[in-house]
């Protein structure tokens, strides 16, 4: 008996052709399969830079940076979901299953145990940075203000005259 007209497949590049964007590198995966392998089995130290937010706009006035990976301590404000609003300090990054904990967002469960509930770091705010060394090193070397102002390597009117001096 024949198939029905849905059980047919479409032919292959039909199928690619529909979801293909162009591809700048050879070497890396535009495969969904593949990005969401790597995704889900990174190690932790990728983890961290996943599990970024943005700053918020005094923040990026004064470090002209954009974004930071979350850490405890931080103080950040939930600007997407449920949560919508809330503000408090991070008590956990729970890196294993991609989510911060907050403090003072909490639920009861049905047992009438309060839980800390998880919030995905790029549905929040920083508001309040923890800095210390190695925070700071960070936003000297991803302030874009300090970037620019050096021409991104472009040799100056100075630079090519101490070149003719040899």
């Amino acid at each position: 008996r024949p198939l029905s007209r849905r059980h047919v497949p479409e032919p292959r590049f039909a199928q690619n052709w529909l979801l293909c964007r162009m591809k700048f590198s050879p070497s890396v995966s535009s495969s969904r399969r593949k990005s969401r392998k790597a995704h889900f089995n990174a190690p932790s130290s990728i983890r961290r830079i996943i599990m970024s937010s943005a700053l918020s706009q005094e923040l990026r006035k004064k470090y002209h940076v954009r974004s930071m990976p979350v850490r405890k301590d931080d103080e950040v404000s939930v600007v997407r979901g449920t949560y919508k609003g809330r503000e408090g300090k991070v008590i956990q990054c729970y890196r294993k299953k991609w989510v911060i904990h907050i403090d003072r967002i909490t639920r009861e469960k049905q047992s009438g145990a309060t839980v800390q509930v998880g919030i995905h770091p790029s549905k929040c705010v920083i508001t309040k940075l923890k800095l210390d060394k190695d925070r700071k090193a960070i936003l000297e070397r991803k302030n874009k203000e300090a970037k620019s102002a050096k021409g991104k390597g472009k040799f100056t009117e100075q630079d090519v005259a101490m070149a003719d001096v040899d």
